[in-house]
């Protein structure tokens, strides 16, 4: 073959190296972005801010290493090998060592967190430079740079496709970060086995023990991840912990200790099995002791079983809708046995039907009209959460109603949080309800806690008809429930109104509990 065809293809080739190196630096490079900030998001809460921080500090690092990229002299094929294998072990490395810090010392996340994100910044921002000059032996400068950034992007697209529907479900945040470790040391290998004669025979020695010693790390991290992750777990726990999976959509956790289950999601408690019956009892009998029918009924969220159980009770059983949005809530209801005893395999009654969606999106869509609709939601602490606690909900959820329906809705703890329960009373009474009427009860395992139930009409909420056992209401204690004490009571000047565009009981939510914290 002649050598100027051979030169041809071994241009190509060298070229097609290239351009998957740029593809993986682009995947890589949003993969580690999109990790640590979920992650913070997960331990420190307020997503909205986390990820702001994050991809503020990740830019403007890019920005330096983009910069730095011009002191760099000589045959840079070198120097990219040995900085993908590092960025790769930095970044393979960064959600295990975060979880490490979190579980050993959580005061010094906040200052080990954007150290993490800089330096992979940094890193980040050197390869689209040092690839781009690489490149200028095979292309002109305009198709160069069009090149680089094309193919770049791409990569960054097909990062925000993946983490979502295939990282998060099936890796979790601690194994993808390994793996995109191992996949970004990818790109130095194949550039030093494609351009090996670019590297001295004594440097690229060096390369092969350095990368094989950090892929070796990162590989042994990945096959101890499971152990490692329940270590980690268990750390943050007090009792047991007898379950734990990452979902699509959050980390479940259930721990127990003797005889009390709890269950938690995103380290945030939703119940202990010693006294969910004052949680639930008071979410369920009280809009149901109210409300003039109680044949369909509507649980947004309650992928437990816990609320449905109690609905059961009622005699003829009523027929219930069950919206939860994640389907491993509803299977780990069903399966476990300790959750299935709690739950009374309420789930699986022939009356309940369950629909994973989100509840926004369900009543939008939702043609049926219910007598109650129950709101068995987390608390408000992310943007998602909050819209589910607007104004625009409250009237889907009117919307929703029967002509004389009620509607009920955990609204966290009015003594931690107190303005964000009050703004939710004040929400519910700006949408279109005609009445609605603030409660509240001790629970152990939250304290104070409270609720809202509103009418489409007017009800009697002073003496109470329960016709159901119960463990905890009945008597005074139904009537105790509608009194505020003077500390909790709402304020003379009473909080803003929440909606899709100005989300403000996020904001008194988590200002509330950053100070209790």
């Amino acid at each position: 073959m002649p050598n100027t065809e051979q030169s041809l293809i071994d241009s190509k080739r060298d070229v097609f190296v290239l351009i998957v190196a740029i593809f993986i630096a682009g995947l890589c490079s949003i993969v580690y972005e999109l990790l640590i900030g979920t992650v913070s998001a997960y331990f420190l809460g307020d997503t909205v801010k986390q990820f702001s921080i994050i991809i503020g500090l990740y830019m403007a690092a890019m920005g330096l290493g983009a910069y730095l990229s011009r002191l760099l002299k000589g045959d840079l094929i070198p120097f990219f090998i040995k900085m993908e294998i590092a960025l790769g072990l930095i970044g393979g490395v960064s959600v295990p060592v975060l979880y490490a810090c979190y579980s050993l010392k959580p005061e010094a996340y906040p200052v080990l967190m954007p150290l993490i994100v800089l330096l992979i910044g940094v890193l980040i921002g050197l390869e689209i430079p040092l690839l781009a000059r690489i490149l200028e032996k095979y292309y002109v400068l305009k198709i160069n740079i069009s090149t680089v950034l094309s193919v770049d992007y791409v990569g960054a697209l097909v990062a925000t496709i993946i983490f979502p529907f295939l990282l998060l479900p099936f890796l979790g945040t601690f194994r993808s970060s390994l793996v995109f470790g191992v996949i970004n040391m990818g790109i130095g290998f194949i550039m030093l086995w494609r351009f090996a004669d670019s590297v001295n025979r004594k440097r690229r020695r060096g390369y092969h023990v350095y990368s094989l010693v950090s892929v070796c790390l990162l590989l042994v991290l990945l096959f101890s991840a499971q152990p490692l992750i329940s270590f980690w777990s268990q750390s943050l726990y007090e009792d047991k912990v007898i379950f734990q999976k990452r979902t699509a959509y959050q980390q479940l956790v259930v721990t127990k200790y003797r005889d009390d289950l709890r269950f938690f999601i995103d380290g945030n408690l939703q119940f202990s099995s010693k006294d969910e019956y004052r949680y639930h009892e008071a979410l369920v009998r009280i809009p149901m002791a109210v409300a003039p029918r109680t044949v369909n009924i509507l649980v947004l969220g309650g992928g437990d079983g816990l609320a449905v159980r109690e609905i059961l009770k009622y005699k003829p059983a009523a027929f219930v809708t069950v919206v939860d949005l994640d389907p491993e809530v509803v299977a780990l209801a069903r399966r476990n046995p300790l959750m299935r005893e709690l739950n009374a395999a309420s789930l699986d009654h022939p009356n309940v039907m369950i629909i994973h969606a989100d509840a926004y999106k369900f009543l939008e869509s939702a043609e049926s009209l219910y007598d109650v609709i129950l709101a068995d939601l987390p608390d408000p602490n992310n943007l998602s959460l909050a819209r589910l606690y607007s104004r625009e909900f409250f009237n889907l959820v009117f919307s929703r109603l029967t002509r004389n329906g009620v509607f009920a809705t955990q609204s966290t703890s009015p003594y931690y949080a107190n303005k964000a329960f009050w703004c939710i009373y004040e929400t519910i009474q700006a949408s279109r309800f005609e009445h609605v009427v603030p409660y509240h009860v001790f629970v152990p395992s939250f304290g104070d806690w409270g609720f809202v139930v509103a009418g489409k009409d007017r009800f009697n909420h002073a003496a109470l008809d329960i016709p159901v056992p119960t463990q905890f209401l009945g008597g005074n204690a139904s009537g105790r429930c509608f009194r505020f004490e003077k500390d909790v009571a709402l304020r003379e000047q009473p909080p803003h109104t929440s909606t899709l565009d100005d989300p403000r009981v996020l904001h008194y939510y988590l200002e509330s509990w950053r100070e209790w914290r």
